[in-house]
């Protein structure tokens, strides 16, 4: 177990720093109002017109935290790593670094002509992603190549459907900017919210089994 564990131990260690370096990073759109005009009330009306940054900080800041979150339950089953699964996490990890990016253009541009593209664009990283966490899961899972000994196939169930929700669910998102940017919002608020309650039901299931 022991060897195992020291298996995959960089490459988990890795993978949390960057997903706290990206998470980090999400505040630094979270700007202080300078200049501001007509005293309290003044700095008031300057803080709530920068709704939009709060909105996209929350939403990717939850949506970062909930990736970890899986990535670390991927991990739990993982005992050991090849290339492929290296260079599929190294793709996830590239796109994660991407998301205070993407979260910087809805904060800017939410409230204004080009968010249809902003959202576009922050839908399509988290398709990319969804992505990123199947190719991912599939290096661990096929034919159990990369699995713990005694993983229950209802896991390895459960994990191959969530990942595959996904994918159309982010598309959708990132159709739907052309139809309301808050909608895309709305669509990656949601999933996250769903991934968190999966991933808690899941974890009942397995420390029960």
């Amino acid at each position: 177990m022991k060897d195992e564990e020291k298996d995959t131990g960089r490459i988990e260690a890795f993978s949390d720093g960057v997903f706290a370096i990206a998470i980090t990073l999400l505040a630094l759109e979270l700007k202080i109002p300078h200049t501001v005009e007509g005293g309290e009330e003044g700095l008031v009306r300057a803080l709530v017109s920068q709704w939009p940054s709060y909105l996209s900080f929350v939403t990717s800041f939850c949506t970062i935290l909930i990736m970890w979150g899986n990535h670390h339950e991927m991990f739990r089953h993982v005992r050991r790593v090849n290339t492929g699964f290296m260079v599929s996490n190294g793709f996830l990890l590239m796109l994660v670094t991407v998301v205070p990016f993407t979260t910087a253009l809805i904060s800017d541009y939410l409230n204004k002509v080009g968010a249809v593209v902003a959202c576009a664009v922050y839908g399509g990283v988290f398709v990319l992603i969804s992505i990123a966490y199947n190719l991912l899961w599939y290096a661990a899972a096929k034919d159990r190549a990369l699995l713990r000994s005694g993983v229950p196939e209802q896991v390895i169930r459960k994990f191959t459907r969530n990942y595959r929700i996904g994918f159309p669910l982010y598309l959708l998102a990132t159709v739907a900017a052309f139809v309301s940017p808050f909608v895309t919002i709305g669509i990656c608020t949601a999933l996250w919210v769903f991934w968190a309650f999966t991933m808690r039901r899941g974890e009942a299931g397995i420390h029960s089994s």
